[in-house]
């Protein structure tokens, strides 16, 4: 982060997708490429690619898709909160010293929907997670029986940040 008074700069990354799924990708105008020998990035390649710029820059970015139909899609992606672990020796003693404790597996609930952008960043709401589109569009994110039981209504809104589809799902 930059000292108090200093602006924050927004890095400017564009997208252009051609009609068979090659893309190719800028970082303020510069090109991004990938690693030296790897294939060359795809639609498929998308959240990859946002991670690994969020995670560099650790800023947000303005995010341009230009898809081969001349449609745009413009967002501001913000990295994920890093939440710092507590270190052995900054955590209370009880818990230290605590005997182990068998892992119990949740139960997870699915909430599943169709129309998003391969690939898209796709919020969840009651805002727990973000998934991502897969290929063929669809959408699908898993809850815990404790996040389910905070949807009061029995719905979880499904949102994609790029092509702006809403769909709303009842918890089974």
């Amino acid at each position: 982060m930059p000292p108090s008074g200093e602006p924050v700069i927004v890095p400017a990354v564009e997208f252009t997708i051609s009609a068979d799924g090659a893309m190719t990708v800028t970082v303020d105008g510069a090109p991004y490429l990938p690693e030296p020998f790897a294939p060359g990035w795809r639609r498929e390649s998308f959240p990859a690619i946002l991670d690994a710029l969020a995670a560099r820059y650790r800023t947000p970015l303005r995010v341009q898709v230009r898809e081969a139909d001349g449609s745009t899609f413009t967002d501001i992606i913000t990295p994920p909160r890093e939440r710092p672990a507590a270190r052995p020796w900054e955590r209370p003693a009880q818990e230290v010293a605590a005997p182990p404790v068998a892992a119990v597996q949740p139960v997870l609930h699915q909430v599943a929907g169709s129309g998003f952008v391969p690939g898209e960043d796709v919020a969840v709401a009651i805002i727990h997670a973000h998934s991502d589109a897969s290929p063929d569009g669809t959408a699908r994110a898993l809850l815990t029986t404790e996040q389910a039981a905070t949807a009061v209504t029995g719905e979880v809104i499904l949102l994609g940040r790029i092509s702006g589809t809403i769909t709303v799902s009842r918890l089974p």
